[in-house]
């Protein structure tokens, strides 16, 4: 038997977590794994030598910030750089297909701290338009989820209300059209506009649709509403009105969430959720504004801030929590000001106080900028807290990465790398196979998609190929703009997208339908 590439002498993990790493050489023929076992007899277009290595599933990032960066700029390389070979699109429930033109500009103006400024026009009538944007132009495949911010915004507009019954219709024939186009997954973030104004009600009702293709639902919690104790209380509600298995947005271990995971083990609750490993978030500083103030869209919010009443109490809100200050990084501001500074830091410069310099900050920016925001807990204390995250058996890595900013949050180039870093070879609290499944095979099976995450015969060819004593994260909260090292190769599709560690021309990645 003849194949495309063997990879020749390597450690297979598989990505099930059940089957220990073995050696094996792994064949890939028009696309596909054709062969694994011995084929030192076999013929090959090419064969690559990679004893010492582990080869295994291409990775999958399920809430990642990428629609924009996998079309072309600095970072289009940078997740393939982990081994990471599938995106799930819409993380946050944020999304910009099927709205009329000035409708999906006034959400990209909203998402813009996550996405910076668009490669193409913000034009797509038709979930298909949206999704043919990606095949020959991303090295990595794509996979759809249902973006309900844009089901909201097509539905009833930037309303902060809960929808009428014609209202909820409408929603709730959109999601299915996203569910007959291939999506996997009811994808929202409750804190973020116009989301936040959700009922319990319609989250059931659109929850059930999703259920009814097999469909999960996973969510950036109701922290800033109610906070995050009965954030996640709703979030197992949800689960037992509606039946659909849940999963929570970048979240960790702790005492809070701790007896929900508990709960979830005793009364058999559907429930996972995902970490980036990283003891700090970033979003846009709005996000710690009064919710009154963020109602609707940024020129809605940006119209409320310019009265004096709006000032007086969101600044009072703000020293009243005080949670500004030298915890948060400027990430990204459209004008390029104090990039890399702290909060506090760039507050001085200007001779104000942190609260009054993030309101003028948003006005000043047109209410597009993004920061990096740490944990107010102590060092020790938030790498146990990480520790035992990373082992808990319901919890797979994600990056929620956000590119091409200035500063950003170094989980985008280095999340996956980590784990294999830091978790596996250095603290030793997880072991390989563990780490592999929980970045390929789990989030596979959670998310729907059974041709993906495995490596096995028939299967498509997405494999990463790396050096376990070697790979490693190298960005830093301090210098974040660094790519991984240790991962050699990266096939996409049968097609190398990472050659001898350096990144091809190839722009294999394709859309990705659920397959149950």
């Amino acid at each position: 038997m003849d194949f495309d590439c063997i990879l020749r002498g390597g450690d297979v993990v598989d990505g099930t977590g059940k089957r220990p790493r073995f050696r094996s050489d792994v064949g890939i023929r028009g696309g596909v794994v054709a062969g694994i076992g011995d084929l030192s007899s076999a013929h090959a277009g090419r064969s690559i030598e990679v004893s010492g290595r582990i080869v295994c599933p291409g990775f999958i990032d399920v809430h990642v910030h990428s629609e924009n960066t996998l079309l072309g700029g600095r970072d289009q390389m940078v997740a393939a750089w982990q081994g990471i070979t599938t995106h799930l699109l819409a993380p946050d429930g944020f999304g910009w297909a099927g709205l009329p033109k000035e409708k999906a500009r006034a959400l990209w103006h909203y998402t813009q701290f996550a996405y910076g400024e668009p490669r193409f026009p913000v034009d797509w009538p038709s979930i298909e338009s949206y999704l043919s944007l990606f095949p020959g132009r991303s090295p990595l495949n794509v996979y759809p989820q249902v973006p309900h911010c844009a089901v909201r915004v097509a539905a009833m507009g930037w309303e902060a209300r809960e929808a009428t019954p014609d209202e909820l219709e409408a929603m709730k024939r959109i999601t299915r059209q996203w569910m007959e186009a291939g999506a996997g997954c009811l994808c929202l973030g409750l804190d973020y506009q116009p989301s936040a104004n959700t009922s319990f009600d319609e989250l059931t009702e659109l929850c059930k649709v999703v259920a009814e293709y097999d469909g999960i639902y996973a969510a950036h919690l109701r922290y800033q509403i109610l906070g995050r104790v009965e954030a996640w209380a709703e979030t197992v509600r949800l689960n037992r009105a509606s039946g659909i298995p849940v999963h929570v947005s970048h979240e960790r271990v702790d005492e809070e969430t701790a007896p929900f995971l508990e709960q979830a083990d005793r009364e058999g609750v559907d429930l996972t959720f995902e970490s980036y490993l990283y003891p700090a978030g970033m979003t846009h500083i709005t996000m710690q504004f009064p919710m009154w103030v963020q109602a609707g869209s940024l020129d809605d919010v940006l119209s409320r801030m310019k009265l004096s009443e709006t000032r007086q109490k969101t600044i009072a809100y703000l020293r009243e929590q005080k949670i500004l200050g030298d915890r948060q990084i400027v990430g990204y501001t459209p004008s390029g000001r104090y990039i890399g500074m702290t909060l506090d830091e760039a507050a001085k410069s200007e001779g104000k106080t942190p609260e009054d310099f993030a309101y003028d900050l948003v006005l000043e920016e047109n209410g597009v900028q993004t920061f990096v925001s740490f944990w107010g807990t102590p060092a020790e204390e938030n790498e146990k807290t990480l520790d035992r995250t990373a082992v808990h058996p319901r919890m797979m890595v994600a990056s929620d990465g956000i590119y091409d900013m200035p500063h950003p949050h170094p989980r985008a180039f280095g999340c996956f790398a980590q784990m294999l870093r830091k978790f596996v070879r250095e603290r030793g609290v997880v072991s390989l196979e563990s780490a592999i499944y929980k970045m390929s095979g789990f989030p596979a099976e959670r998310y729907r998609l059974k041709d993906r995450g495995k490596l096995q015969t028939g299967l498509p060819a997405d494999i990463a190929v790396f050096d376990p004593e070697i790979v490693a994260d190298r960005a830093t909260f301090a210098d974040p703009i660094h790519t991984t090292v240790g991962v050699d190769y990266v096939f996409v599709n049968g097609q190398p997208v990472i050659d001898r560690g350096e990144p091809t021309a190839n722009r294999p990645g394709q859309v990705l339908r659920r397959n149950p």
